[in-house]
């Protein structure tokens, strides 16, 4: 867990934040999912029928994205923040699909750090690894807002 100062995010990019530590992306989760987001294409939920196509059925592709934001808390903190907030994600690519039963992680990296009187934008290169696999099955960049103690 990288610990940050609000005051030294400006000198923060390019900072290599590391990895989190490896989550299972089990079917419940995969349905869940698929409920919250209404979208049961057979690739994710139907078991019978994915076996057969994919050996299993695959997680949602945005499944893996909205893994980021949990993930990231293993990584780092920002100390003396009032708050953090999603401001929105540029370049998402699915590489490859995430089998049921999968194993996945973050690697992220600051990339860009944009300072104003309000708030502070961060930039993240964010990839979701898959274990046993050379490519990712989710690679994002994706920014925050980071909000000073101070500010109301």
């Amino acid at each position: 867990m990288i610990k940050l100062r609000y005051v030294d995010l400006e000198n923060a990019a390019g900072t290599d934040l590391g990895v989190s530590s490896w989550r299972t992306l089990d079917q419940s989760t995969i349905n869940l999912f698929a409920d919250a987001t209404s979208d049961h294409q057979w690739i994710h939920v139907d078991e019978a029928r994915a076996r057969e196509v994919f050996g299993s059925t695959i997680a949602h592709g945005y499944l893996t994205l909205s893994m980021i934001p949990i993930l990231a808390t293993e990584l780092f903190e920002i100390e003396d923040a009032k708050l953090m907030l999603n401001y929105g994600c540029e370049r998402v690519r699915f590489t490859a699909p995430a089998p049921c039963g999968a194993r996945v992680r973050l690697a992220q990296t600051i990339s860009k750090v944009e300072a104003s009187p309000e708030a502070t934008k961060l930039t993240f290169q964010s990839t979701i690894e898959l274990e046993g696999s050379e490519k990712p099955t989710c690679v994002a960049e994706v920014m925050c807002l980071v909000y000073p103690q101070d500010a109301s």
